[in-house]
């Protein structure tokens, strides 16, 4: 163990980082407010992100006393999984709530980017952050890894990514170890990333978009909750509670947005009962897309 490590019994509570990006909408919304400088709160809140990010760092980094890390993540599952955002209070990459994350950030850009004024470049530069490994996290048809490092020994061990020696023990999902809920949300991020990059990046907007088609097929022929697959590794942390439904509903809907094919419009109709598309729950996060599924099917028209 390093010596500037400190180790404490328990688990180390993580912060939501959804929290942030629905923070950040509500900036959006009220940009000026006597008293209060909430571009600066934007700049701040997209700062964060460049705070979680790991991997090896670009140039253009603005939190210099942030270096490269987990360089080697995915080396012992044989494939590249360097990249992508920290969970917040932890060194742990859970695909999950990061997926959230970047379709977050990506809907930010896409209903509020002509406020966002100088921030607009760097949240752009914080979704494609994300991308750029969910791209290497689907790599392989017909799986998804999920998750990189382990909780346990993670939580336990109080220590910057620059200096950690914990396991990064890789995690997926395939079609014997399914994971609807959270294959569904990284086709719905590479869905929504794909607008986004649709003028500012053609060629790598139809790579998202491609990706998406796929893992979404993938997470709809393979149904079931990522909770059951891979328990020890992803519960209590985020475990999924309110089943996988949603997030299937919630990749369609971003589907049909990004590629305005009817096909995912008809799928949501297909499955509304099945899939309880019909749930009224006024909750939004990484765990229940309901009201934000409703919203974004009222916005397509």
């Amino acid at each position: 163990m390093a010596p500037n490590v400190l180790c404490l019994p328990g688990n180390v509570s993580a912060f939501r980082v959804t929290l942030a990006f629905l923070l950040l909408i509500s900036l959006l919304l009220h940009p000026i407010s006597a008293g209060h400088d909430y571009h600066d709160a934007l700049r701040k809140s997209i700062l964060f992100f460049e705070g979680q990010r790991s991997g090896k760092l670009p140039p253009d980094q603005r939190l210099k006393w942030r270096r490269d890390s987990a360089l080697h993540d995915g080396s012992t599952a044989g494939v590249d999984l360097t990249g992508g955002y920290y969970d917040a209070g932890d060194n742990i990459k859970f695909g999950f709530p990061m997926a959230f994350t970047t379709t977050l950030l990506a809907w930010s850009v896409i209903d509020f980017g002509r406020t966002m004024g100088p921030e607009l470049k760097n949240t752009v530069g914080a979704v494609k952050w994300g991308t750029d490994y969910l791209l290497k996290a689907t790599a392989v048809p017909d799986v998804v890894f999920v998750q990189v490092g382990d909780p346990y020994s993670d939580h336990n061990c109080w220590e910057r990514p620059e200096d950690m020696d914990t396991s990064r023990a890789v995690y997926k999902i395939d079609k014997n170890h399914p994971g609807s809920d959270v294959a569904g949300e990284t086709a719905a991020a590479l869905a929504a990333a794909s607008i986004v990059f649709r003028s500012r990046d053609p060629a790598y907007s139809r790579l998202l978009l491609n990706r998406a088609v796929r893992v979404f097929e993938f997470a709809d022929r393979h149904r079931g909750a990522y909770s059951a697959s891979l328990r020890s590794a992803v519960c209590p942390f985020y475990c999924d509670v309110n089943g996988f439904q949603d997030e299937l509903l919630w990749g369609a809907a971003w589907l049909h947005k990004a590629s305005r094919r009817r096909v995912y419009r008809e799928y949501i109709v297909k499955n509304e009962v099945v899939l309880r598309a019909g749930d009224t729950i006024n909750e939004f996060g990484w765990d229940n897309k309901h009201a934000g599924i409703n919203i974004l099917i009222s916005k397509v028209g």
